[in-house]
Order: structure tokens, then sequence, then C-alpha cells
């Protein structure tokens, strides 16, 4: 290939400006440079390999200039000149920092002046182009390590572990650490908008504001939002507003909201924005603050309840801590969610739950041993209460049955009002179908079968029962777990004790006995 004489150089250059404008690849100015000057050409980065060439670059050459790359890159050259196989080589170095990248054009005869200027300039937007990607990289490798940062604040909170959180943020405290309240949104959205609105409200410090915008691990079409109640910290601020007016200006948005509660109980916020974005999804205007009543856990006698907790979990004290972690969340998740959270392979996340199976003798496929663990599990995990100071001595009690503590006036009055609203005589058919869902262990089409309806009709009374009860059905197990305890308390559906050892029938069989 010949050189050929640069005509026009003006046009040539805004040629190659209009390409940048159109946000060209360095490989794309090298091939417009190789057919404006006939020319091969090649860019040598800076670790001293070729990165993009035009087509038919004799690379046999570019093995042969590595003497005179390392000088130019080295900076005791700027530009070089040489003949390699009877080629024409011209070498350029650019920018500031070193070792510096390296044009290299091979031709039959050396390049007119005008071709040589081109090839200059050329160079010199490859070498902003190539510093602009490493920008970008950066950017993109700093917004990924500030998203790994708030997703692990956002982990602590949730274990009601506030230490820890500030502890991870390195002394840079975001000012959601300094709350006195937290109000969790979870927005659902298409999972594509999730980064771009992340990007959108990010603060210079890698926060948003007195809140953080995390995405869920679990489910990919929700943002995960705990946002400052305090005053003087911006509560309430402009990011709730946001996230309101993005759900009125698009149809697919939901967003459920969580009444205010102290930092150390942003776990419990989130359950509550869990059902309410269940309420959200199913309601015209798309928006749901929670509205429901507490758990069981939180009306149970807890002197009594938490020592029936402790007795039932006993065996699960010979087990490592992480078989015991990877439980607590198998119970109200899937288990391809949990293991998209812990970052771990299904099959552990299977043999974690086969262990725990095994010490307490029950089956974690049946809907209401998972309620059962999960009750016992909360209980265990709640603060002291300070009006009772002699809670610590709850183990030396004689534990009671799960059933005696359901029928026990506090449960049984819990329990009649959570059902009401399904009880009513105008949602028979709801009330129905969701007790058949139960009764087939939560699986849809069994359930079609038992109630003779269709698969598709089941969903819709579940969702319609979600409203009502102000209750997540459909994504989490934790609002399923209240229905389960409910209809247990009401004698609304029979008991089916999980299978289990010999050793375990009086906390578990026993147990579960209304």
């Amino acid at each position: 290939m010949s050189a050929v004489e640069v005509a026009g150089h003006g046009e040539d250059v805004d040629e190659l400006l209009r390409l940048v404008r159109r946000r060209g690849t360095p490989a794309e100015v090298l091939d417009w440079l190789g057919r404006r000057t006939g020319a091969h050409v090649a860019w040598i980065g800076r670790e001293g390999t070729v990165e993009a060439a035009t087509d038919g670059f004799p690379r046999r050459i570019a093995d042969a200039l590595t003497e005179q790359v390392e000088r130019l890159a080295g900076g005791r050259l700027a530009a070089a000149t040489t003949r390699v196989a009877g080629r024409e080589v011209r070498l350029e170095a650019f920018g500031g920092r070193e070792p510096r990248p390296v044009l290299v054009t091979v031709s039959a005869s050396p390049l007119p002046r005008e071709a040589a200027a081109l090839a200059s300039q050329a160079g010199g937007i490859v070498e902003l182009l190539s510093r602009a990607s490493d920008a970008d990289g950066g950017t993109r490798g700093y917004e990924a390590k500030a998203a790994q940062l708030r997703f692990a604040v956002l982990t602590a909170l949730l274990a009601g572990d506030v230490t820890m959180a500030r502890r991870m943020t390195t002394g840079d405290v975001p000012p959601l650490l300094n709350a006195e309240r937290v109000r969790v949104h979870i927005l659902h959205c298409p999972p594509d908008d999730r980064d771009r609105l992340t990007r959108t409200y990010l603060d210079p410090s890698g926060y948003h504001g007195p809140g953080l915008m995390v995405n869920c691990p679990v489910f990919k079409e929700q943002l995960i939002c705990p946002m400052a109640e305090d005053p003087e910290l911006g509560g309430r601020f402009r990011q709730g507003e946001v996230l309101r007016r993005l759900v009125a200006e698009n149809e697919g948005y939901a967003l459920g909201v969580s009444r205010p509660h102290p930092l150390a109980a942003t776990g419990e916020a989130y359950g509550e924005a869990v059902h309410a974005l269940a309420v959200a999804r199913n309601s015209p205007g798309r928006l749901a603050a929670y509205r429901g009543r507490p758990s069981l856990v939180h009306v149970l006698p807890r002197r009594a309840a938490l020592a029936w907790a402790r007795a039932y979990l006993e065996p699960l004290q010979a087990l490592p801590k992480p078989t015991v972690d990877v439980v607590r969340l198998a119970v109200t998740f899937s288990r391809s969610g949990v293991a998209r959270l812990l970052h771990l392979s299904r099959t552990t996340v299977t043999a974690h739950c086969r262990r725990a199976e095994e010490a307490l003798g029950v089956d974690l496929g049946d809907v209401r041993t998972r309620a059962t663990l999960d009750l016992a599990l909360s209980l265990t995990a709640l603060q002291p209460d300070p009006a009772d100071p002699a809670q610590t001595d709850a183990v030396q009690l004689v534990a009671p049955r799960l059933g005696e503590l359901l029928r026990a006036s506090p449960a049984t009055t819990w329990a009649e009002i959570f059902l009401h609203p399904l009880r009513d005589a105008r949602h028979r058919d709801l009330c129905l179908t969701v007790e058949a869902w139960i009764d087939a262990n939560t699986d849809a089409q069994r359930t079609a079968a038992r109630v003779g309806l269709s698969r598709n009709t089941v969903r819709a009374h579940l969702r319609a029962a979600e409203r009502l009860l102000n209750r997540d059905l459909l994504t989490t197990g934790s609002g399923v777990h209240d229905l389960v305890h409910a209809l247990r308390a009401t004698g609304g559906q029979r008991a089916h004790p999980p299978a289990g050892s010999a050793r375990r029938a009086r906390w578990s069989s026993a147990d579960v006995a209304s």
C-alpha cells in the first residue's frame, strides 16, 4: 500500500471531529486514518501491546519496533522515523503520563507533510478517546464499589447492627446512619431502570442524601430505599417525592412505604414495605403505605413465647452459625433468592437447609413448618423488653406448646382482627380460596383443583386477599406465615404436623396442634 496525497486538510479535520461526535471508537479513527492516508496504522497502548490496528497491519513490523516504542513510551523521544523490511515506519507518542501510547504508521514511502499532520491529529484524538474510556472505566468501578458499600450498609441495618453499618463507612458516615427513625420505601420498576435511578440521584459521597437506593439482589424489579425521618437530616426529603412522582409518571412502577421505625429496626420497616408494595401493585394508584396490624410475634406474651422458641430451636445450637443464618433467610425467601443474596450456590443453600431439617426433625418444604420456624427465629431475634427485667430468666420457665400460645387470648384476638376483612360475607369466595391454598401447601395448581377454579383465578383471589390483609402473599413468606398463624389460632385450618423424629415430637408435632 502506498501513501497518497491528502487534499483538503481542513475538510479531513472536520470529518474526523464529526466521527468523534458520533462517539467513534479508537479503532474507527484508525480505520478512517488508514483510508485517508493509504497507510497501515496501529495503536500501541501503555502496556506495549497493539490495542487497535487497521486490517492487514504487518504485526511482524510491530514486533521489530520494541526498542523504539520503549524509548518513545518512556519519554526519551516524541517521534521517530525508521525503515523496516523496506517499509517507511513513523512512530509518535502521545499524552503526558508515562508510559505513553504510540501511534505507528507503515507505508511504502514517507508520508506527505499533510498526511503526517493528519496522523498526529488522529493520534491525539485516539489518546483523548482512550483517556475518556479509562475515566469511564474508573467511574464505573467507583459506582460499582459505592453500590457494594451501600448494599453492605443496608445489610447491616436489616440485621439491626447500626454499629457495624457505621464501621463499614470508614469515617465517612452517611446521614442516614445518624437518623433516629427511618422509613423504608420499595420501588417496583423495570430492572434496567434501577441503575439509572441510583446514578441519577447519587450525591458526591456515593450515597443518596439522607437515604440509600440499593438494588434488591433477590427481586430484580425492586429498588430498596431506606430514608431518614429526622427533619434536621432532611427527613421526608425530596427523594420520597421523587419516588412518588416516578410512580405517577410510569405505568410500570409501584411503591410500598413502611411506617417510621427506629434505625435499628430497619429490618421490620423493610418487611412492612414489602407488604405495602404487594398492596400497591394491586391498587389503581400503585402507591401504598403500610396500614396492616403487627405480626403475631409482637402480640404473644413475651416470656412464654420466648421460652417456647428457645426450646424449639435448641437443636440448632449444635449447628454452625452460617447454617442458622441461611435458614433464617430460607424460611422467608426462595432458596435461589437466598443464594443470590448471600452469593452462594443454590446447592450450598439446600445443604444448609437439610442440616437444619435433620436437627429439628422437620420438613422445610411444608409451609406450616416454615411458619413455625420463622416465628421461633423471629422471637429469639427480638430486642430485650426493658419493661420485663425478668425476661432473661425465660429459659427457666416450663416451655408451653405453640398450640397453647395460639389458643391464648392475645393470639386469638390478633388472628380474628387480622382475618376479619377476609371473612366478611362479601369475600367468602376469597376466604375459601386462601384456606385451600394454605391447605395445598401454597400450590396454586393444586388449589385450583380443590376449589374448582382456574389457576389464574386462584392467583387473582390471592392478589385481592393481599389488599384486604395488607400482607404480601406471593413474593416472600412473611405474609404467608402470618396467615398460617391466624388460621391456626382461629381454628380455620387443621394442623398438619411435620414429620419428625421421636426426639422432636414434643416440639414439632405437639406444638403445631391447635
